[in-house]
């Protein structure tokens, strides 16, 4: 940051030192930069400036608070100086409150209009706010005070793109190669990349015809080449220069023939339709081509199974599987089982595996009926293999294939998966090869059997503890399994030692989102909120740190040149909360703190993480408590004493959690839960209009705050996404009971709306008739029946009984899944259902499932 005292003249000493602050802000180095804001200060003590520049180094030394009181104090102290505007708007940029930094940077350039530095950081915030036309003015005067700089012709051209404004982006682009005296080397990836941003803006106009015309005139001196290639195929594809597409696809896959969308570019350049059986023998043949370059190419084999049918199909599939098993490629069933969407193609490709366990390898004509069919290339490293090896990848393929189906939830069957995933371990017979035993997990964790699917994992992970990969996947197995403190242990060999906090505060630097998320949702299944909220949180404040992390990429995208790189970047950070992880965390968030909501003697009663309520209880997990606190204080002074810490004393002190267990943030929030619940919901109902559980989530929320417009919104989507879900009975039965029971608080323009949309049908007291009507219908399934019961909770909160009866019933139910008995558990604990009839339930659960854990003795 380049600044001059504005306000009182300093002596020449004193502006000698003030130099010497700036300088010592932009290397970092606080501690010298303090010392010289102070020795200033003592001659001038009301020196504005340099009381700013205290106020931002203590900013960046994590003392907000004093920071912002000192560039108060310095803006009464010079309330025209641009530096203590400037540092204001930097202050409220550090915690990102943008609304107001924009008003403190424009201020400071109206004070200071030539100031480049604060220009550019306006720039930099209307580039983070989205506010493009803002943008394009600011990148048009920066462009006009330095117009020999190509990155602000660049600048401008992409304010003007991201503003719609395609032609005046296109125009500034071609303006400034028109001042170029000599075009540049082919070396200069600043120009190359500049060149292609323009063809993508030519072709985004839609002027397809005039952006291939461009392409060809680039295309020899593109760096890029794939992109250029990929470009022009595009292009010629959408003018419907079928030939000459055909020829630009087979070029690119001439380069890499394993890339499906090249593929699918061939077949619509070809003329050839999927749909259309009558052009299924041309694209046989043409798969076929490629196929016979190679006996290494699997696309071109196995991209034919998509479309084919009947016994095309089967004969199709019959080489492509006895290939891969011959071959004892271990990825066969993940390559195949998008097939299984098509019923009649999953019962083929079974019934062909079935057969192939029934075959003897190289005995009674086997070797010969697998060439026949394309087992065994005349060519290439399989003629090597011995007859021996070869038998064994076909058994061990044939069983772990089977598994795996048995395994997959479109035709589940745990009892054969465990058959054939045991066979196969038994002829692998490897003791390093994990794969096997971590299919063996899998089909435990599916069966329910958490404890034995996390003692599974771990042994096939002890096969390779160099192996970050099953690493990882133990850690979630155990966390799964609610085991906390392993799981840690597990991520440790692989965080840093030294890191505050030890392997879970590495986790946390390293914004590792899938472990905190798992994490939460174990700490969810215990009951134990105020932990779950607080993982919850951190997942949330790392996504409001990847877009914080944008502000680096505003300047370095265009000093670097990497303008298409960035375009994406910014494209892809508007969506960025569409994200699974963020959608799983915020859900969670936002259960918590409903039930807070309906609970608040969750905070006031002490039962944030899981306390019992029996005095007995409580002495048993404050004793479990203590002892684990005694346990990870121990680990950490021997990890203290073993390790160097790498940070100094401060930033480590500023790292260290002081609050471990969440419970002063749960209570801080104990007033204002759906408040705080909003700040989840806003962006899933917002990036994710088409999530049925982000509306009944948000219908959640706004029932509970008695905003029923909204509230109606939601299930009027839910209704239109799923209109067969249990969850639109159960919504708009609630929404009516309630629009009943708030009838006189709402204005007639509210009652009006709602009724055009939502028309009563039921009065309030045939709601709960309608309701056990609806379970007669649907008595047979887990969903209907807790949605039945979730609408008399909300009408007659005083059938706990009848609830957990019917509940239990559904588990006779033959249709009955795994998930929705778990889900019928989680509702008895969500109705605080008496202890008696929660062990009649699990003792039901166990029958039905005698290997799930979640229904053993709590």
């Amino acid at each position: 940051m380049t600044a001059k005292p504005t306000n009182q003249q300093l002596q020449s000493k004193e502006a000698t030192l003030f130099r010497h602050l700036v300088q010592n802000y932009e290397t970092k180095q606080y501690k010298k930069g303090l010392k010289a804001a102070e020795q200033i200060l003592r001659k001038q003590p009301d020196h504005g400036d340099t009381q700013a520049m205290k106020a931002l180094i203590l900013s960046n030394q994590g003392k907000q608070d004093e920071a912002f009181e000192l560039c108060k104090t310095a803006l009464k102290n010079a309330m025209k100086s641009h530096v203590c505007w400037h540092v204001y708007g930097l202050l409220y940029r550090g915690v990102r409150n943008y609304e107001e930094a924009l008003k403190a940077y424009r201020f400071a350039l109206k004070l200071d209009p030539d100031s480049v530095q604060i220009q550019r950081d306006l720039a930099l915030l209307q580039a983070q706010m989205r506010d493009f036309a803002g943008l394009t003015a600011s990148r048009q005067q920066m462009l006009q005070a330095k117009p020999q700089l190509r990155s602000n012709w660049t600048a401008l051209a992409i304010a003007q793109h991201l503003n719609g404004d395609l032609s005046a982006a296109e125009d500034i682009l071609h303006r400034y190669e028109e001042t170029l005296k000599q075009t540049p080397g082919k070396g200069d990836m600043e120009h190359q990349e500049a060149v292609l941003y323009k063809n993508t803006i030519i072709a985004e106009s839609g002027n397809v015809q005039r952006a291939l015309e461009h392409l060809d005139g680039v295309y020899k001196n593109a760096i890029d080449r794939v992109a250029v290639m990929e470009m022009k195929a595009e292009y010629l594809l959408k003018l419907e220069k079928k030939a000459e597409a055909e020829k630009a696809y087979r070029s690119l896959l001439n380069r890499n023939t394993e890339r499906r969308a090249y593929f699918e570019g061939l077949e619509k350049a070809c003329g050839l339709d999927r749909s259309k059986k009558e052009d299924h023998a041309k694209l046989l043949e043409l798969y076929e081509e490629y196929a016979s370059k190679s006996e290494r190419r699997d696309a071109a084999r196995r991209m034919p199974l998509d479309f084919l049918e009947g016994h095309v199909f089967r004969e199709h599939a019959d080489r492509y599987l006895r290939r891969m098993f011959t071959k004892g490629i271990p990825s066969t069933f993940a390559n195949t089982k998008q097939l299984y969407a098509v019923p009649a193609k999953m019962e083929t490709i079974l019934d062909l595996v079935k057969g192939y366990s029934k075959e003897e390898p190289y005995t009674n004509g086997g070797a010969e009926q697998r060439e026949a069919n394309g087992g065994i290339e005349k060519s290439g490293s399989s003629k090597t293999v011995s007859p021996e090896v070869i038998a064994k990848n076909w058994s061990l393929s044939v069983n772990y294939f089977l598994a795996q189906h048995y395994d997959y939830y479109l035709s589940r069957d745990a009892k054969q998966a465990q058959q054939h995933i045991e066979k196969a371990i038994e002829i692998s017979a490897s003791k390093n090869d994990y794969t096997y035993h971590m299919t063996r997990a899998r089909i435990m964790k599916h069966q329910g059997n958490t404890a034995a699917a996390s003692k599974a994992m771990d042994a096939a992970r002890e096969m390779d503890k160099s192996d970050r990969y099953i690493n990882t996947k133990c850690a979630k197995y155990q966390l799964r399994n609610d085991e906390h403190q392993p799981a840690i242990d597990t991520m440790g060999m692989f965080t840093r030692k030294e890191a505050v906090g030890g392997p879970l505060g590495d986790l946390l630097d390293m914004q590792c989102v899938w472990f905190i998320t798992e994490d939460g949702e174990s700490y969810l299944r215990q009951g134990k909120y105020a932990l779950a909220l607080k993982r919850f949180k951190s997942v949330y404040d790392i996504f409001d740190t990847w877009t914080d992390d944008q502000f680096d990429f505003h300047s370095f995208s265009l000093r670097k040149g990497m303008i298409r790189a960035y375009i994406d970047m910014m494209r892809w950070e508007d969506k960025l909360r569409e994200h699974p992880f963020f959608s799983r965390a915020a859900l969670s968030a936002i259960r918590i703190l409903t039930l807070l909501h309906d609970r608040p003697e969750l905070v006031r009663g002490g039962h944030m993480n899981g306390t019992g309520h029996s005095s007995a209880e409580k002495k048993a997990a404050a004793k479990a408590r203590k002892a684990a606190e005694k346990a990870e204080a121990d680990k950490k002074l021997a990890a203290a004493k073993k390790a160097t810490p790498k940070a100094d004393d401060e930033d480590a002190k500023k790292k260290e959690d002081s609050d471990p267990q969440g419970t002063e943030a749960f209570k801080n929030i104990g007033d204002k839960p759906l408040e705080e619940a909003m700040k989840y919901l806003s962006p899933l109902l917002e990036l994710s209009p088409k999530s049925v559980a982000a509306q009944v989530a948000g219908f959640e929320v706004y029932i509970r705050r008695k905003k029923y417009l909204p509230a109606l919104k939601c299930f009027l989507a839910v209704r239109e996404l799923d209109s067969s879900s249990p969850r639109v009975h159960e919504l708009g039965s609630r929404l009516k009971l309630a629009l009943k029971t708030d009838s006189a608080d709402l204005s007639t323009a509210v009652k009006e709306t709602i009724e055009a949309a939502f028309p009563s049908k039921h009065a309030d007291e045939d709601i709960a008739k309608h309701n056990e009507h609806y379970l007669e219908k649907h008595a047979n399934s887990a969903p209907h029946v807790q949605a039945v019961i979730r609408v008399r909770i909300a009408a007659d909160g005083k059938s706990f009984e009848k609830s957990a009866g019917d509940l239990t019933k559904t588990l006779e139910s033959e249709t009955v899944a795994l998930e929705d008995a778990l889900a019928g558990l989680s509702l008895l604990d969500d109705l605080e259902a008496e202890t008696t009839a929660k062990e009649k339930y699990n003792e039901a659960a166990r029958k039905r499932f005698p290997e799930a854990t979640a229904f053993s003795a709590r």
